[in-house]
């Protein structure tokens, strides 16, 4: 049957979309058809989203696809949409390279009765953009609120291991993490094994399963100059920092940024050497173009590895950069204080989806819960003179107050199990961040600070 390729829409640089239309008879039951379309050079993704006419028939066309050098998968009539990159694919598809050329839709037709007619449309879309937008196609929970999450974990596609179940130390599959994260209730996670993208792949795989759990592409960016997590980036990524590929961390940013990525550097408090190689921040950086700091790691919220003194230093010096925590879990069997979603990362945003969430971190929105709990809360705002403070799910424990802003500001009164208070901002300028700690003075979560005009 006659074939029609239309260009119903192109955006330079961004993507263009194609729509392949033909007809099935009767004559095409039990053949194959393959359908040619042209992939420009460039292009970052390649999705396909089929439909056909006269199911009410028993009518059934499956799918697949090639590239102009190998067979990219098979999807049969389980899926209607599919979606290659170079780093990750839908579930029956192969991730890889996508070379310009003539690609070819499989389409395959097990059954059409001799008198039926099917008509089908494949609407082709060919990014070239490396933004993207998430494994989940919409939102997994609708409407503002604090979303909880771990922003640092690794697993077996870098050093994550754990026991096996007979006993023996494995690299630990990533699903061992999801369950982990699901069980502490967590709304989001970011694995970010180290330089990889191949984990990408399974977090595709599992994105539909884990329907409540936002599953966020993650790379740690390990460097002999420090370690940086990079989030919500599936393009490749340069991390040879000092070498011809990556001369300066600019190049590296510049990447990041492009695919509107988020890159926040990682516990710059520990110290740099043989048992910890690269890890502490020694980087030449142009701090105005880092969004976030990760001011705690795991268990060390305070004393000399934890990474608060390194930040305020920053805040110190004008920028405002948003204090983030992971827990840095390597093993996803261990709980407590080594586990997963310790410290828990919360967050307030629009919606629980990849946009909603690198959006709330950017503007700050954000507090740390350093135990890791399923409710503290810590809302501050500053607004009309006043600085408004509602603490919940803490009794006992006490607010506490840094930066400039905060000279003379203390309250001593213990906070009963869901507290708000109000401090007057008259005269006050720089940065002010409230904390909480607990009745034996430890921090139990760490605010981002509100920044004061004179």
């Amino acid at each position: 049957m006659a074939l029609l390729a239309t260009l119903l829409s192109a955006f330079p640089a961004a993507a263009e979309t194609l729509t392949l239309t033909g007809v099935m008879t009767g004559a095409d039951h039990q053949t194959y058809r393959e359908v040619p379309f042209k992939v420009p050079a460039g292009t970052t993704s390649v999705t396909v989203d089929f439909a056909y006419t006269g199911k009410d028939q028993k009518s059934v066309i499956d799918l697949g696809v090639r590239d102009p050098q190998r067979f990219r998968g098979w999807s049969g009539g389980n899926k209607a949409k599919f979606t290659l990159t170079e780093t990750w694919a839908t579930p029956s598809y192969l991730p890889g390279p996508l070379p310009a050329g003539e690609w070819k839709l499989i389409l395959g037709v097990p059954n059409l009765r001799k008198d039926a007619r099917a008509a089908y449309t494949a609407t082709v879309t060919l990014d070239r953009s490396p933004v993207f937008h998430g494994f989940a196609e919409a939102p997994l929970k609708v409407g503002p609120g604090w979303y909880r999450g771990d922003l640092h974990m690794h697993t077996e596609h870098s050093d994550g291991s754990c026991a096996s179940r007979t006993g023996r130390r494995v690299p630990c599959p990533l699903f061992k993490t999801l369950e982990a994260a699901s069980a502490r209730g967590l709304d989001f996670v970011a694995v970010t094994d180290h330089n990889t993208p191949a984990h990408f792949q399974d977090l595709a795989e599992l994105q539909g399963y884990y329907d409540d759990l936002l599953l966020i592409p993650g790379r740690e960016i390990t460097t002999f100059h420090g370690h940086a997590n990079v989030f919500g980036v599936t393009a490749p990524l340069d991390f040879q920092l000092g070498g011809p590929r990556a001369p300066d961390l600019n190049r590296i940013v510049d990447q990041v940024e492009a695919a509107h990525g988020l890159i926040s550097l990682n516990h710059p408090g520990q110290p740099s050497g043989e048992l910890c190689m690269g890890c502490g921040w020694t980087a030449k950086t142009d701090f105005a173009r880092i969004p976030a700091i990760e001011a705690i790691n795991g268990i060390n919220a305070e004393g000399p590895l934890s990474g608060i003194p390194f930040w305020e230093a920053q805040l110190n010096a004008g920028r405002r950069i948003t204090a983030i925590g992971g827990s840095d879990n390597h093993d996803a069997t261990l709980t407590g204080l080594r586990g997963v979603g310790t410290p828990t990362t919360v967050v307030w945003a629009e919606n629980l989806s990849q946009d909603a969430i690198l959006d709330g971190i950017r503007k700050g929105r954000v507090f740390v819960d350093v135990q890791g709990t399923r409710d503290r809360l810590l809302e501050v705002k500053a607004q009309g003179g006043k600085l408004t403070v509602r603490v919940a799910k803490a009794p006992g424990a006490k607010l506490a107050f840094a930066g400039p802003g905060s000279a003379g500001l203390a309250d001593d009164a213990a906070l009963s199990d869901d507290d708000t208070r109000t401090f007057d901002l008259t005269g006050r300028k720089g940065w002010l961040r409230v904390d909480v700690r607990g009745p034996d003075g430890k921090l139990w979560l760490l605010g981002n600070p509100v920044y004061l005009a004179p």
